[in-house]
């Protein structure tokens, strides 16, 4: 009884720091954020935080800027997550072949993600304003003369582009990992069966491997929908397009619309409110996700 007792204040011992780090910069603050959107806070010590009840969540229905924000973070989110792993999947079968150097491939495709959002974003831009335009005046390539990041609709691929490049060797190493752990036995197996490439990826690599699928669909999800970095240093949400008849910024995601409406626009009661909606949708498209691919491996 004394020796358990011992092994938990031992384990409370070592844990309470984390907890209570945890605690001051997680829990607390989130409280804390869904209070203050139901307040007029305006982010100043000693102003007027009245409670205004549900007025902030009120006035976001009538926010057309935060509705375009809305579908375009979930556009280029379902993008992103489909090109990330199909293209991390691709080089994950490439880089377990049997290549000489491939140990170097895996380094070199994972080298990106170690880059700093901020910085990528910066040196992507001068590739898309300067470089490609350049080149393309040398080789007289119209569609290169024009930077992607001047239209609207260029601009969101350019985005999707870069995070992709950033972000594929990350997903790229757990694919690695989930192929690495299938049995090479029943592959040889299949293979004096007749079984071809595709028959033996489509029907044992590709069941074998798919909580990797769950994993990796959820990461990139999440991730994509809290994109942030790339977005301010690369774009910065320009160009400006219309929307329902008014100006937005085309690539102005989600988390940057947040991040400009509390701190650009002083209005940090209803960028918390914008917060506490993006935190319920994300929380519930990440379980529906998760829910549906569980669902799905059982059935491959």
């Amino acid at each position: 009884m004394r020796q358990s007792t011992e092994a938990k204040v031992v384990f409370w011992g070592f844990l309470s720091p984390t907890l209570f780090a945890f605690l001051m910069i997680i829990v607390i603050p989130f409280i804390l954020g869904v209070y203050y959107s139901f307040t007029e806070w305006t982010g100043v010590a000693g102003a007027s935080n009245a409670w205004v009840g549900l007025q902030n969540y009120a006035d976001l229905l009538r926010e057309k800027r935060f509705f375009y924000s809305f579908a375009v973070t979930a556009a280029y989110s379902l993008v992103s997550m489909v090109v990330i792993n199909l293209v991390a999947f691709v080089l994950a079968l490439l880089v377990t072949q049997e290549l000489k150097g491939r140990n170097i491939y895996r380094a070199g495709f994972f080298l990106p993600n170690v880059i700093g959002g901020l910085i990528l974003g910066y040196i992507w831009q001068f590739v898309f304003n300067s470089a490609l335009p350049r080149l393309g005046d040398l080789l007289s390539i119209g569609f290169l003369r024009k930077s992607m990041l001047a239209d609207p609709r260029t601009a969101f691929f350019a985005l999707v582009f870069v995070v992709s490049w950033q972000y594929a060797g990350y997903i790229m190493m757990i694919y690695v990992a989930a192929l690495q752990n299938v049995p090479q036995e029943l592959l040889e197996a299949a293979a004096i069966d007749g079984a071809g490439p595709w028959q033996r990826l489509r029907h044992i690599t590709l069941p074998m491997i798919a909580p990797a699928f769950t994993v990796n669909s959820f990461l990139t999800l999440v991730n994509s929908f809290k994109q942030f970095d790339v977005n301010v240093s690369l774009t910065g949400g320009m160009p400006t397009t219309t929307f329902a008849g008014e100006p937005v910024f085309a690539t102005e995601l989600l988390a940057m619309n947040i991040y400009n409406t509390a701190l650009a626009m002083n209005d940090y009661a209803r960028g918390q409110a914008k917060a506490v909606v993006f935190f319920v949708v994300l929380a519930v498209l990440s379980l529906l996700q998760v829910y549906f691919n569980k669902k799905r491996e059982v059935e491959l």
